[in-house]
């Protein structure tokens, strides 16, 4: 049976097509455009929507290259963050080297480059929905001037590696870690955001094929860096996650050589690897947040089913001949939902009820693979999220 997954798997991915044919999710979001006063939320959403565009319009993103902290490198376009888990040692004078606590974000983040990545995707999102439902070039002008000063101009522009990612104060001489790749994880949705700024007059070809050329560029570097070898060897989400990071800016660039492998090994790698047979994820359980982590995971490898569909292949379905798979793995975790936290025989330090809304959610996603009443229903009584969230739209029935 296993053999014959994988060959059906392997046939399947010669189907993959040049990634400007068809977006991840672009039919989820074309429904929602055209029914946009019917669905729920809908018209609150889109009206939410709008206001938060006109917000990001009268901001100025800072680039990397402004910060007083440069990386060991001296070039101050080389991006540079650090752990956020790791503090000051109360038992040294310096403070050095810093120490590890588990799901306690240490503030001095704030100094690098982690939050302007988070403005930036929050500004492109915003203004790239915002032009893509009213169609208004105004938001598409301001989306394509702000990621050309990310990714384009010679003076503001980051360079395109992850060498002093997520470093730790007094360790490394200063030098990046492999879970330092994730911080780029929301550049998956950039890449989309892109493709649909492509559409409007203000992305020209030059500036697409030089985004292009960026996120080609960044490819390699995860492909033959050392950080880049170390994230893929991960065992636990960061590996996951750096395999979709690869096959979205792979199939971004028309390298489908390298999607194609990606896709072919992501069940067997990856899924199979992480799930246990009953549907738990034993490294992510094993955090302090890990309602968070287990939840965090199946939404990553639900993107990673995302571009998969969007290729032709079924990803979602994917099971070894022992029960794995990410179906496996939403039904050990959302029997959690509507229950109090004292009933989790696990650790979730922190926000435990905005990760209950976040169970809505990965059931609802899972649907769009997989039709399911019973979670339709569990959505419906108990989703909490604010009626003006964009999941409204994005995630519309």
């Amino acid at each position: 049976m296993r053999k014959l997954f994988l060959s059906i798997l392997l046939i399947s991915t010669y189907c993959i097509t040049c990634f400007s044919q068809q977006l991840a999710g672009t039919e989820r979001l074309e429904f929602a455009k055209k029914n946009i006063k019917t669905i729920q939320n809908g018209e609150t959403v889109y009206k939410s929507l709008i206001r938060n565009a006109e917000k990001e319009m009268t901001k100025e993103l800072i680039p990397v290259t402004d910060k007083k902290i440069i990386a060991v490198s001296g070039d101050k376009h080389d991006y540079v963050s650090m752990g956020p888990y790791w503090w000051p040692d109360p038992s040294k004078v310096d403070g050095l080297p810093y120490i590890r606590k588990d799901g306690q974000r240490n503030p001095e983040i704030k100094n690098l480059d982690r939050y302007k990545i988070d403005a930036l995707i929050k500004n492109i999102r915003a203004l790239t929905y915002a032009y893509y439902f009213s169609g208004e070039e105004k938001y598409a002008q301001k989306a394509v001037w702000n990621l050309q000063m990310f990714f384009l101009d010679k003076k503001t522009k980051m360079n395109p590696n992850m060498n002093y990612g997520q470093m730790i104060p007094g360790r490394n001489e200063g030098k990046g870690r492999a879970e330092g790749i994730i911080d780029t994880y929301s550049f998956v949705e950039m890449v989309d955001c892109i493709k649909i700024l492509s559409t409007s007059k203000w992305m020209k070809k030059k500036d697409f094929e030089a985004l292009q050329q960026w996120f080609s560029d960044y490819l390699d570097w995860l492909l033959t860096s050392e950080i880049g070898k170390d994230e893929r060897s991960a065992k636990n989400n960061h590996g996951l996650a750096y395999d979709i990071q690869v096959t979205a800016y792979a199939l971004f660039t028309n390298r489908k050589d390298v999607a194609r492998e990606f896709i072919n090994q992501f069940a067997e790698n990856r899924l199979f690897k992480q799930i246990e047979p009953d549907g738990s994820q034993p490294l992510e359980l094993a955090r302090t947040i890990a309602l968070h982590y287990s939840i965090f995971n199946i939404e990553h490898a639900m993107d990673m089913c995302d571009l998969a569909k969007a290729v032709g292949v079924d990803l979602y379905s994917a099971t070894s001949p022992d029960g794995r798979s990410i179906g496996k793995a939403i039904d050990f975790i959302r029997v959690y939902l509507g229950r109090p936290q004292s009933e989790f025989p696990y650790q979730q330090i922190k926000e435990w009820d905005l990760n209950q809304d976040k169970l809505c959610w990965m059931l609802r996603r899972s649907t769009f693979f997989q039709p399911n009443q019973e979670f339709d229903e569990l959505f419906d009584q108990y989703c909490k999220t604010k009626n003006t969230d964009m999941k409204w739209l994005y995630f519309a029935k």
